[in-house]
């Protein structure tokens, strides 16, 4: 993914926001004018406002998997954003979640990093979309 592409991405976007809110709390949240404006809004503030059930059925369905003191904090947050979208966004296809995220973490992960996110992903959406 060239670097131009990953700032037009709307899911980098989503990670980019979550990533700065994390370190950053209380800090003003902006959105400046992009074609998916509605979309990263609705996926940024929609994680941040679920983080805790989010959070809760990561623990449910990956217990033994993850470790959230342990794992990589932008794994953790591009692992949140996708299981947002899977629980709250029905009208987009499992298949289409996966991939978008798996492609936007080209951006801020190393390969093996990509492959545990992919491994998580399919375990999760199975279960979830039921």
């Amino acid at each position: 993914m060239k670097q131009n592409e990953a700032f037009q991405n709307p899911r980098v976007i989503v990670v980019q926001k979550l990533y700065a809110q994390k370190f950053n709390e209380g800090s003003e949240l902006t959105f400046p004018k992009h074609r998916y404006k509605k979309f990263i809004k609705d996926v940024v503030l929609g994680t941040l406002e679920r983080k805790e059930l989010i959070e809760k059925t990561i623990q449910q369905h990956l217990g033994d998997d993850i470790n959230f003191k342990r794992t990589e904090k932008l794994l953790v947050i591009l692992l949140q954003a996708a299981i947002f979208e899977l629980l709250y966004r029905p009208q987009t296809s499992i298949n289409i979640i996966i991939n978008e995220y798996l492609n936007s973490s080209d951006f801020f992960l190393v390969h093996t990093q990509k492959k545990y996110l992919n491994a998580m992903l399919d375990k999760i959406s199975q279960k979830i979309r039921a």
